[in-house]
C-alpha cells in the first residue's frame, strides 16, 4: 500500500492539555516543530475546521485536520494526552490521542484519502491501544512507521 501521508519522528509527542483548545494548540506546535510551519497559521486552520463540527472521531481519538499553504503533501502529527480531554466527540468519550492531518490547499481527494487511512488505522483497537500505551514517542513512531500499522489502514 502506498502511504497517503507522511509522519516525521518529531511529529509525535505528549501533551498535558486539559482542554480541547490547549490540545489543538499543542498539536499546532507539534506540526510547526516537525515540519517547520507557522504554529499560529496551523492553529488557525485547525480551529477553522473545528467550527464546522468537532473532529472528535470517537473511541478516544480526535482527528483535527486542515488545508494550509506551504506544504506539498499531506503530513501528520500525533499527540498522546496524559489525561483524557473532552473534545466534543460524537460518542461523548474524551480523547487520549489527537491524530492531526495537514494537506496542501488544493488537495481534494488526496486529503480525503489520507483522512480515510487515518480513520481505518484508528478503528483498529490493537493499534490504537498500542499507541496509547507506547512507553515513549520513539515507540509510537515505530508503530506508525511499521508497515503492519499502515497495512491496517
Amino acid at each position: 500500500m502506498i502511504p497517503t501521508y507522511t509522519i516525521a519522528p518529531a511529529a509525535i509527542g505528549r501533551s498535558t492539555a486539559q482542554t480541547k483548545a490547549q490540545l489543538l494548540s499543542d498539536l499546532a506546535d507539534r506540526f510547526a516543530h516537525a515540519y517547520r510551519l507557522d504554529s499560529a497559521e496551523v492553529l488557525a486552520g485547525l480551529k477553522e475546521r473545528e467550527k464546522l463540527g468537532s473532529t472528535g472521531f470517537g473511541r478516544g481519538v480526535a482527528m483535527p485536520h486542515a488545508r494550509i499553504a506551504g506544504i506539498s503533501e499531506p503530513v501528520c502529527a500525533l499527540v498522546r494526552v496524559a489525561a483524557p480531554v473532552d473534545f466534543d466527540a460524537a460518542d461523548t468519550l474524551p480523547v487520549d490521542l489527537a491524530f492531526g492531518l495537514l494537506s496542501p490547499m488544493r488537495a481534494g481527494a488526496e486529503h480525503l484519502h489520507a483522512l480515510a487511512a487515518i480513520s481505518r488505522l484508528m478503528r483498529d483497537d490493537r493499534v490504537r491501544e498500542r499507541l496509547i500505551d507506547a512507553p515513549n514517542d520513539e515507540a509510537a513512531y515505530a508503530l506508525l512507521s511499521d508497515g503492519s500499522a499502515q497495512d491496517a489502514a
